[in-house]
């Protein structure tokens, strides 16, 4: 690898990680703990307290939101693993995650999308085939998938903002 490409990389990687300036009025990790509420065009009531959700629905958990065609999975007596597919988003007060298909898990604020996933964060943006994104510490890993690369435009100077 180049030099450059080796600072272009560590560039996007900080970019990355940024956290949210400093006039967000949450802290860093507080929307992993906040309440989720849901809505949907379809709900499903399943056994343990487990909700399918269909049509055009969204969660919002503290200043995050995920949308997708359909979830199911959340349960409403304990953590939850939800699997949405069809449009999915995930969007953050400073980033929007896109894939076909995601999975979150609210016993370690863990979301991983696969597909056809774009990452943005202001004009930043880069892609890849499978994407893990922790809530509480605003991290995210792209992995490229079978062509092994990730792609990704970076402006500099912008961090996101």
């Amino acid at each position: 690898m180049t030099k450059t490409s080796l600072l272009t990389a560590a560039a996007i990687a900080l970019v990355l990680t940024a956290t949210p300036g400093g006039s967000d009025a949450q802290s860093p990790g507080s929307s992993a703990n906040a309440p989720i509420s849901y809505g949907a065009n379809t709900l499903e009531y399943g056994t343990g307290g487990t909700l399918t959700l269909s049509g055009a629905v969204e969660l919002v958990q503290g200043q995050n939101r995920f949308r997708a065609d359909r979830m199911s999975g959340l349960n409403l007596t304990s953590d939850s693993r939800i699997e949405a597919s069809g449009n999915v988003y995930f969007v953050t007060p400073t980033q929007t995650i896109r894939g076909d298909r995601a999975t979150y898990n609210t016993a370690d604020a863990t979301i991983v999308v696969t597909g056809d996933v774009i990452l943005t964060q202001g004009e930043n943006v880069m892609t890849g085939s499978r994407l893990t994104y922790n809530v509480r510490t605003e991290t995210a890993r792209v992995d490229g998938g079978q062509s092994g690369r990730v792609r990704g435009v970076f402006y500099p100077g912008t961090a996101g903002n």
